[in-house]
């Protein structure tokens, strides 16, 4: 049997990426979301030893990484700029035209991905890190049906909005 240090070592190797990202979906800027992601991480090492096996440990991650990210929507303050501390892609060979419209690009998707209903979100953002039908539903407790209605709306909003925006 692995030890607690051990696993935990393990679900950071596995799933630092998508736990990142996924608070990149709730978080405001670069800071927010370092802050955020080591919040969540702090609650999966306290939550392992309650880990009875029932999910996988995927599925246990994705729990705690959406349950704590929608715990600190709740205590921020009103948003601000969404945009203000986003990213530039790190890829070094398009010109600057490129870049440039690489970064409007991402930060018109993460802007719009933010700006929807918190279901919808939550859905994408899971279904972004590769989870199935059926690992969606585990984490966020509904239907796998849902999902594919969560996952179809949140796709036309976000292309009703990038297109709006263009």
């Amino acid at each position: 049997m692995e030890s607690r240090d051990q696993l935990f070592q393990q679900l950071l190797a596995e799933h630092s990426g998508g736990v990142s990202r996924v608070a990149a979906t709730y978080a405001r800027g670069i800071g927010e979301r370092e802050d955020l992601t080591q919040e969540i991480w702090l609650a999966v090492w306290r939550a392992l030893p309650a880990f009875r096996g029932e999910a996988s440990l995927k599925t246990f991650v994705y729990r705690i990484a959406h349950n704590r990210s929608v715990s600190a929507l709740v205590r921020r303050h009103p948003p601000g700029d969404a945009l203000q501390d986003a990213e530039e892609p790190e890829d070094p060979t398009p010109g600057p035209a490129q870049q440039y419209a690489a970064l409007r690009d991402a930060q018109s998707l993460l802007a719009a991905v933010q700006k929807l209903p918190l279901g919808l979100r939550q859905t994408l953002s899971l279904r972004l890190e590769g989870l199935s039908y059926e690992e969606i539903a585990e984490v966020l407790g509904v239907s796998e049906s849902n999902v594919a209605v969560r996952l179809n709306r949140a796709r036309q909003r976000l292309s009703a909005r990038l297109t709006r925006d263009e």
